[in-house]
């Protein structure tokens, strides 16, 4: 069984018991949270699509930690003029798991 929900802004194909890190939210460590914008539910080959959301579906998942991501570096150059600039970031993601859909 598996489903597609958008969490905080973007789209996920998950099953259960499944660990996936998801933009920062607003939960503490521990902490069961709920989605409710399921697009897409799949259980044995039944197919349930959503105009726009499967009514009456919905994913709980635990929240595990709260990190951060791999640093991105950014480098800005124009050539013969002598400009150069570095700058970095890192994203600020949080880990959970997929309890039950």
């Amino acid at each position: 069984m598996y489903a597609i929900v958008d969490i905080a802004g973007q789209q996920f194909k998950i099953s259960e018991n499944q660990k996936i890190y998801v933009n920062r939210l607003e939960a503490e460590e521990g902490s069961v949270v709920t989605f409710d914008k399921v697009l897409l539910t799949d259980n044995d080959g039944k197919i349930a699509v959503g105009t726009p959301l499967v009514s009456g579906a919905a994913v709980s998942a635990k929240v595990l930690a709260h990190v951060k991501g791999d640093k991105v570096v950014i480098f800005k150059k124009k050539r013969r003029k002598g400009y150069r600039k570095t700058t970095g970031f890192r994203a600020s993601l949080t880990q959970i798991q997929i309890e039950k859909i």
